[in-house]
């Protein structure tokens, strides 16, 4: 059995099932309520961005992580 915390909020995640209950995102796992709070966060970042870039999304996220990982929340 594995068990995961949460990188932002510390939740922890027993019986994690990856791209389901949790997500790995670089080198952080999130749970299920932290990235529904993160695609809120980039939803109208993302639909500013014109034109829209794959390695400028990889960075967006990477970084919304790291900065919620700092403040303990999106």
């Amino acid at each position: 059995m594995k068990t995961l915390y949460c990188d932002v909020c510390g939740h922890t995640l027993e019986n994690a099932v990856p791209n389901r209950t949790y997500w790995h995102i670089g080198t952080r796992d999130i749970c299920e309520g932290c990235k529904d709070s993160l695609e809120g966060v980039l939803r109208t970042e993302i639909r500013a961005q014109q034109p829209f870039s794959y390695d400028w999304y990889d960075k967006v996220v990477t970084d919304s992580v790291e900065k919620a990982i700092s403040k303990g929340k999106f």
